[in-house]
Order: C-alpha cells, then structure tokens, then sequence
C-alpha cells in the first residue's frame, strides 16, 4: 500500500472516532460526572451553565433501574426546580443567568437498582458526583501605546504643544467610542542615528481606556457591558494604529522626502494589551473564591478569613 494511501486511511479512521466521540460527549452540552474526581466547569457570567449530567458516561451507555437523582448546591441544601436552577426529571441540571454567588460545589447523588435475574432480587447502588462550578467574566481590556516624534530642540514650547494637540486629536478620534486617552506623558531624548548626527525625538506614552465619562450610556441597559466596552477598545486601538500609519504615509511619500522637523517617526508605534479585572474577580477574570477578595482592577485576591462567599469586593 502506498505511504499516502495509508496516511489518509488513518487520518480518515481518526477522524470519524474524533467525531464521534465529540458529538456524544459535547455537542449536546452535556457534562458527565466522574466517579471519585471532581469535575470544574467556568461559566461566563449572566450566562447559562452547561448540562450537567448526574452520572459517569459509562453509565449513561447502560440500562439503569429506578432512577433517582439528589442535587445538593454550594449551600449544602437540596435542590429544587425554580426560575434559576432547572433539573429535569432524569437528572439533569442547569443554571440559568450564572452570578458570583452561584459558584461553588455542586454534588449529585444517583440512585439506581440492580436486579438477579435468577432470584428478582433487588440491591440499591449509589454513586455520588461532584462538580465546581465558577463564575468567570472577560477581563476589561485596555492599551498601552508609545510612538516617537522628531522635534528640533528639547527646549521650547512646541514640544508640549504637539503633545497637547496631539492628545485632543486622539481623543476626538475616538470618542463616539466612549474610550479615551489618559496618563500621558512625555520625554525628549538625544538620539544617534546610524550614519546621522544627534537628533531630538520626544517619546510619547499613553493609555487609551473604554471608560471616558458617559461609558455606561454605550451599553444598551446590558447587564454586563464588558463585551461592548472591549468591542469598542478594538476598534479605538484599530483607528489610532491607522491615524499613525497614515502619518508616515503622508511624511514619506507627500513631502518629496523634506520633512518638517517634527514628524511621526516611522515604525515607533508600539501598543501593548493590558487586561484587568472587575471587583470580586482575581486572575484568569475566575472569581474570588470564599476567604478572598478583590476591591478593585487588580489581577489577584486578597486574603480575608471572614469571607465566606465567592466573589466578594471587600473586607468585612
């Protein structure tokens, strides 16, 4: 048989098990339990949880016996169908409209019968399964932008008013976004050029961030409005390394190669992903888990042994 002939029947055999395998396990969103493992499942905020299954996959391929099903929540109580949890009759639950509070450990016992065929006798099993169910959300992105201009001398007031109007034409950029620019700052630095002499260049840095004043009116009266902020963060980074591209655009090819002596220095735009996270949520964007805390953007939660709840902002 020739190389690619076999090489394709086992990339063929592979991916029908592949395939398979995929469409019984997660296609339908189900989630099995594991006897003596626990199983972690991360459910994005404000949305539904996954199916989760009161039983191991190999089970759920067997006959089972009078079937039933105990949940028990994070709480340590029973649980019962309402407008947030839904279990259906052969054991399935699902969260509805995830929160902070809802995180935790969630256990299901499953109790069946097996029956001797010879004498009807019957015997009651139990397995129990457990799955930790966390809160997560998308981090607030925002970014860290550098770029350099040419200037004629360190000394002078065109220096800061280049800086101050470039600042104003960046924010008017991107203002329909709701994103601004904030901590911006400047140095001017001597720099030698490979077969030039000294020249001056200002270093500018900034922050461009989606909470200018008024952000919350973009969010549609959405309950959690991280999605459209970092929507709109991608296109205000998209339009600012646009208005820079076309500054060398217009610099090396408008001119006839006479520049003015201040002008956008090609390729020293630089930007940089920083991502933080809301109150109550620590690295990963996971949520703080009961003993912790997060006040405010930082990446990490802080101690605190008289917290007893996922997701809490502060220290009692």
């Amino acid at each position: 048989m020739r190389a690619w002939v076999l090489l394709s029947a086992v990339l063929w055999y592979l991916t029908g098990v592949g395939w398979q395998r995929s469409s019984e396990r997660t296609k339908k969103g189900f989630i099995y339990g594991k006897p003596g493992h626990l199983v972690k499942i991360y459910v994005k905020l404000h949305r539904n949880s996954p199916i989760l299954v009161c039983m191991d996959f190999k089970r759920a391929e067997k006959e089972t016996v009078d079937p039933t099903y105990l949940w028990v929540g994070p709480n340590e109580k029973p649980l019962t169908g309402n407008n947030r949890i839904n279990i259906t009759e052969t054991g399935k639950l699902m969260v509805k409209d995830f929160l902070e509070p809802l995180s935790g450990l969630y256990t299901c016992t499953l109790s069946y019968k097996t029956i001797k065929a010879e004498t009807q006798e019957e015997k009651i099993v139990k397995q129990r399964y457990d799955f930790m169910i966390f809160a997560y959300r998308e981090p607030d992105y925002s970014y860290q932008m550098a770029v350099r201009f040419t200037t004629k001398s360190c000394i002078g007031r065109y220096n800061d008013l280049l800086f101050r109007v470039l600042k104003k034409i960046l924010d008017n950029l991107i203002s329909d976004l709701s994103c601004h620019v904030i901590e911006p700052s400047y140095k001017c630095h001597f720099v030698k050029i490979p077969k030039h002499h000294l020249i001056h260049e200002l270093f500018i840095a900034f922050q461009v961030n989606p909470f200018a004043p008024g952000w919350k009116g973009a969010c549609n009266d959405s309950v959690d409005c991280e999605d459209i902020t970092n929507r709109n963060i991608l296109q205000a980074r998209d339009r600012i390394e646009e208005f820079f591209r076309s500054q060398a655009y217009i610099f090396y090819h408008d001119f006839n190669k006479t520049l003015p002596a201040m002008h956008f220095v090609d390729h020293s735009f630089q930007v940089i992903r920083m991502d933080s996270c809301r109150p109550g949520f620590g690295k990963n964007e996971v949520v703080c888990s009961p003993g912790t805390f997060s006040p405010d953007v930082d990446v990490t939660c802080q101690t605190c042994v008289s917290i007893h709840i996922y997701g809490a902002k502060s220290c009692p």
